[in-house]
Order: structure tokens, then C-alpha cells, then sequence
């Protein structure tokens, strides 16, 4: 199965890089696949590659599925 996460663009790096954020965690990904990429952009993720853009209430819904479903599972 595989997951593809949205995350919010924190900083634009070069060689078509940035870095990402989801739920705290910062991650350096690719965005060579994804045109004219801007700070607070929300990214589709998966493996370390954006794949798409994302409207920003689209992504907002989207953690927040996340975070409910994630709550149902407490830490051990």
C-alpha cells in the first residue's frame, strides 16, 4: 500500500528541492515534478517526491482525517 502525505512548503531549496512540513516534521523533498512550487504551498508527498499541488482546505481536511484516525490508536 502506498501514501501519499500532504505537506506544507516551509522553504524553497535549489536544485528544484524544498523543504516540507506535516505535523511538526520537516523533510527535504523533491519538486521537479510539480511547476512553479511557492512557500505555503501544500504538496502531495509520497517517497520524498511532491507529486501534485493541493488546494489548502483540501490538505486542512485531509490532516485532520489523519489526526482522528491517529487518535483512535494511542501510543503504547
Amino acid at each position: 500500500m502506498c501514501l501519499a502525505i500532504p505537506a506544507r512548503v516551509v522553504e524553497l531549496r535549489p536544485c528544484q528541492r524544498a523543504l516540507v512540513e506535516v505535523g511538526g516534521v520537516r523533510r527535504e523533498v523533491s519538486v521537479q515534478l510539480v511547476d512553479d512550487v511557492r512557500l505555503d504551498d501544500y504538496l502531495i508527498v509520497h517517497v520524498g517526491f511532491a507529486l501534485s499541488r493541493l488546494d489548502p482546505q483540501e490538505a486542512a481536511q485531509t490532516l485532520a482525517l489523519f489526526e482522528e484516525i491517529a487518535a483512535q490508536f494511542p501510543a503504547a
